[in-house]
């Protein structure tokens, strides 16, 4: 497993300029991001966090390509990307699993969508199951899964077709908190272990220090970078309880809240 300190490779994504504009002219007009710019290199976690409503999901849903920026350009291992063209693997909040599906099933689905033959794609599927723990479960119906093992499933999903980079918009946000401890270290484990790329969306200050290489604090709307933070703590470190235990987590902790904003009702 790489350190989490240890020096990143090539660019493989880059924002330049990013602004976000709704309604442009209308009375209504909204800005919602301005004059963002960043990379996310090969190998890194980079989470993003912000006041809730700040446009940090609008950001994701730029670079997946579900929507196209008002300013600047947002490009993956060094394409411009103009629309959802599977240039990237993402992963939600909710796990959106096909409830008539089995677990095998809904795993091998984006493969199906992108023509992959039938036989490999099972074979990649039922790889994924047995190394992420749920052998035993291939013909099991979402709903009779936890919301853990469902959010394997998504995860396992995500990473059948073998994206280089990842986006993760809350992707623990809906579960218990000890099943969120468990997957934010069996996560970061298998993004490790596979060399990924990774964009994580969170509101949990605590998750981003635990799984990040690098913070990115954004501000109120219209959004823009407001500091950004390098998380100097070893894998060896990064257990998601015994983390806060660690001096560094708290100091981490206190200088991202106040830099937040938050406001009270």
């Amino acid at each position: 497993m790489t350190s989490l300190g240890a020096a990143h490779g090539s660019v493989m994504m880059d924002a330049r300029g990013v602004g976000m504009v709704f309604n442009a002219g209308a009375p209504n007009e909204v800005r919602t991001l301005r004059n963002i710019s960043f990379e996310l290199r090969k190998g890194e976690i980079l989470a993003l966090v912000g006041p809730s409503g700040c446009g940090k999901s609008t950001l994701f849903n730029i670079i997946a390509g579900l929507l196209t920026p008002s300013e600047g350009e947002v490009r993956v291992q060094g394409v411009r990307v103009e629309g959802a063209t599977g240039h990237v693997g993402y992963m939600l909040q909710k796990d959106l699993l096909l409830p008539w599906r089995s677990v095998l099933d809904n795993v091998v689905l984006g493969l199906e969508v992108r023509g992959v033959d039938a036989t490999q794609s099972k074979a990649t599927a039922l790889k994924l199951i047995e190394s992420y723990g749920l052998k035993g479960f291939e013909h099991a119906k979402p709903a009779t899964l936890s919301g853990g093992m469902r959010q394997r499933v998504a995860f396992m999903r995500t990473l059948a077709f073998d994206p280089e980079v990842i986006l993760l918009d809350e992707p623990f946000s809906a579960l218990d908190f000890q099943t969120r401890l468990l997957l934010q270290g069996e996560v970061l484990r298998i993004i490790r272990d596979r060399g990924k790329s990774v964009i994580l969306v969170t509101h949990d200050i605590g998750e981003a220090i635990t799984m990040a290489d690098r913070i990115i604090v954004m501000t109120h709307r219209p959004a823009s970078i407001r500091s950004e933070h390098v998380i100097a703590l070893s894998d060896a470190e990064r257990d998601p309880v015994q983390i806060r235990k660690n001096a560094l987590y708290n100091e981490y902790f206190g200088t991202i809240w106040s830099e937040l904003e938050v406001k009270r009702d």
